[in-house]
């Protein structure tokens, strides 16, 4: 117990000296394994004590041979503060990017922007077709009295978003034969006179339904009818601008109000050509449409263009017509790129009645379609 004791006087704690000694009474085993337990503990607090002096004695060697200590350190806290912050907020973004996307608004219809600043920011430089274009943005701003626009996203339902958002925004009322009838009904109306081929319709990117087809077009044709009433019901201008913008955010509701007014347009050829065959007077655009090598027909129309609208095309210039003569509209569209000839301003149809509602649209290529402001 004595060689024990004497060991533990080098130590610096005199409590190790004093636990030796109560378990040197208790056996020799005992106190020498507390004894080997101490010293590495206090040799490991040595250890941390040695470094600290080391850390402390660089830090005060480079703080005396600096030039401007201050500046150094007021750089060095706010270098500390940020290396601490920066993980913190790199977790944050990160765990908020999921909702970030899915709070991601669609933006389908622009802001309006003055035309011409438009015009030298989108068609800048020297060629013939800038210059070209810009003095057709010139002419409709001195000439038309347009001073602003609003773009429209340039996908394949890029007509269709046009045309619905003037109807809607003006608060222009249903065409008189949707409201003598209900349009829901219609897909199975054209069913049952024999038209099974309407179940190969095409949702846009979506392919073949077979028998949910009829559903899916109730569900579109009822929200295209609920919408286009609502609008209609508002008759402050800026509301119905605001809450038009608001509904153009939601993808998934534009895209089935598309699709409703694409079976209308099928269902206004249906009517057409069946009004053709009768020997009955039908509107002028039909000779063309009807002689097209790929729309004979209804089914015809529908397989090789109504089901790429939305997917893999949009509307051709003959299809704009269709648009016209099944809402009820008379569309005058600027067509940019026909400046200075007779096809520069174009009504879609050109036969239409003295009662249909006017909206306006232009175009720099009869493929992308904006939208041009009058009262703004």
């Amino acid at each position: 117990g004595l060689a024990v004791r004497q060991k533990a006087v080098v130590l610096p704690s005199m409590l190790v000296e004093v636990k030796v000694a109560s378990a040197a009474r208790s056996g020799s085993g005992m106190a020498t394994l507390l004894l080997n337990q101490d010293i590495n503990s206090t040799v490991s607090e040595t250890k941390i004590h040695s470094f600290s002096q080391a850390f402390s004695w660089i830090i005060d060697w480079t703080w005396k041979k600096l030039p401007n200590p201050l500046i150094v350190g007021i750089a060095a806290i706010v270098l500390s503060s940020w290396f601490v912050r920066a993980p913190y907020k790199w977790v944050v973004y990160l765990l908020k990017w999921p909702l970030r996307i899915r709070g991601k608004r669609n933006i389908s219809v622009g802001p309006s922007v003055d035309i011409l600043e438009y015009a030298n920011i989108e068609w800048k430089g020297d060629t013939k077709q800038a210059e070209k274009l810009r003095m057709a943005y010139e002419d409709i701003y001195l000439l038309h009295d347009i001073k602003h626009m609003r773009r429209i996203r340039g996908d394949n339902y890029c007509a269709l978003r046009a045309v619905l958002f003037q109807i809607f925004s003006h608060g222009i009322p249903l065409p008189s034969w949707m409201k003598e009838q209900d349009i829901t009904k219609l897909p199975e109306k054209i069913f049952m006179h024999g038209c099974n081929w309407v179940q190969q319709y095409n949702f846009g990117p979506e392919r073949y339904t077979g028998n949910n087809v009829f559903g899916k077009l109730r569900k579109c044709l009822e929200l295209l009818q609920v919408q286009w009433m609502n609008f209609h019901g508002i008759k402050d201008q800026e509301k119905r601008t605001a809450m038009c913008i608001k509904l153009f955010s939601k993808q998934e509701n534009e895209y089935k109000m598309f699709e409703a007014m694409k079976f209308l347009m099928l269902y206004t050829v249906f009517e057409l050509h069946e009004g053709l065959k009768d020997g009955e007077d039908v509107p002028g655009f039909c000779s063309i449409f009807f002689a097209r090598d790929s729309s004979p027909d209804p089914l015809s129309f529908m397989m090789n263009h109504l089901n790429q609208i939305g997917d893999t095309g949009g509307l051709e210039q003959i299809e704009m017509f269709l648009i016209g003569c099944t809402f009820q509209l008379k569309i005058r569209t600027f067509r940019l790129y026909k400046h200075g000839t007779e096809e520069y301003v174009t009504c879609y149809p050109q036969d239409c009645q003295r009662e249909w509602h006017e909206i306006l649209i232009l175009t720099e290529d009869d493929r992308h379609y904006n939208i041009p402001i009058t009262c703004e």
